[in-house]
């Protein structure tokens, strides 16, 4: 059986600018089809690892592949690529319906064509009614909708998108990152999306590379990213955790140490051969109780803070051996937990063995803006 062709294939690019490395050497291939997201803080090289997959810079060392055919010595307009900007790059003169059949235009398909192509694109877009329009007469998510249309009408191998929806409130960019994953669904093209935001990443993508320093940290889908992290950085990035400084012993499997010695149950995640070590567990993951109904809880603690969140109450409690409290999240709508767990209560603390990731001795770092 034949492995399939992978939509984009890179082979060890890298891009340096003078004495600066904006993307280190990297292997990556993402499959036909995905919705790959390419996430992490301003100047960890997402933005440059799109830019050369559609051409906008060149490769300093490696090789870029689309569908088998290698393209990094192509310029951007030879590549089957189309982009989406952030600031959307409509013709202000132009009707919706003109910007989206621009490209069609240049590439003089014929006229009844191009009207239909056009057509079914603004249905996809769910602006059919909105074709005479000029584009500033939009919301900027209709306008957003547009630059879609418009990058997709061509039938592209790939489409990118550069942080589209980072100029749009809340509310509206949650309600377009529903309607961009359905549009996905519908044409089945590979979509490789730029975002700092990782709740934007996880409710859209299918892979999500996290990247930091110009390097692929960790790839996985949104539920691998977040219940197994490879790195601190990575953990930190995705979500909410608490951080458990440890010591691990490969004659222990399965248990860290805390510095007073105390044993604590976690997974070794594949990553870590012992000595110094940092336990990564989710505030959801930890379970709060009663230390009389809980003889065999590994940590006892006070309340420091209970705050009701509305859909769920966190409990920050300050346990011995931990040097900072730690964080747990209980879910539902029973707001007598906030009365349960006040301030100074003594309680106790546990998890399940598979929720608490042993990581790697590795502080975190700051990207520069």
């Amino acid at each position: 059986m034949t492995a399939e062709i992978p939509a984009i294939r890179l082979v060890g690019v890298s891009k340096h600018y003078g004495g600066h490395t904006a993307l280190d050497r990297t292997d990556l291939e993402i499959a036909e089809g995905e919705f790959f997201c390419l996430l992490g803080p301003s100047g960890c090289g997402k933005t440059t690892t799109l830019n050369l997959i559609g051409g906008f810079v060149n490769p300093s060392s490696g090789e870029i592949y689309i569908r088998d055919r290698r393209v990094d010595r192509l310029p951007p307009y030879r590549r089957s690529v189309n982009t989406v900007f952030q600031s959307y790059a409509l013709f202000p003169h132009m009707t919706v319906r003109a910007n989206v059949g621009f490209g069609l235009k240049m590439a003089r398909v014929p006229a009844a064509e191009s009207r239909e192509r056009v057509e079914e694109a603004l249905r996809l877009v769910g602006l059919e009614e909105f074709g005479e329009r000029l584009p500033g007469l939009l919301s900027g998510g209709q306008q957003q909708r547009v630059a879609v249309a418009r990058a997709l009408v061509n039938g592209p191998a790939v489409l990118l998108l550069d942080e589209p929806l980072g100029a749009l409130d809340l509310k509206l960019r949650q309600r377009l990152q529903l309607e961009l994953a359905q549009i996905h669904r519908d044409v089945g093209t590979t979509f490789v999306y730029v975002t700092h935001d990782q709740e934007e990443a996880m409710s859209m993508a299918t892979r999500i590379a996290v990247m930091s320093h110009g390097r692929i940290q960790q790839i996985g889908t949104p539920s691998e990213i977040y219940y197994k992290p490879r790195s601190r950085f990575v953990a930190d990035f995705i979500g909410e955790s608490n951080f458990l400084e440890v010591e691990a012993s490969r004659d222990e499997a399965g248990i860290a140490r805390l510095a007073d010695g105390r044993p604590v149950p976690c997974s070794m995640n594949g990553s870590h051969a012992g000595g110094r070590a940092t336990l990564m567990v989710r505030p959801e993951s930890i379970h709060v109780g009663d230390p009389r109904d809980a003889p065999d809880a590994f940590l006892r603690g006070r309340v420091v803070k209970t705050s009701f969140l509305g859909s769920q109450t966190r409990i920050a409690v300050s346990c011995d051996a931990v040097d900072v409290p730690l964080t747990a999240a209980e879910f539902g709508r029973d707001r007598s937990i906030e009365r349960q767990l006040a301030p100074d209560r003594e309680v106790a603390l546990w998890w399940d063995k598979d929720d608490a990731v042993l990581l790697p001795d590795d502080p975190m770092t700051e990207e520069d803006d």
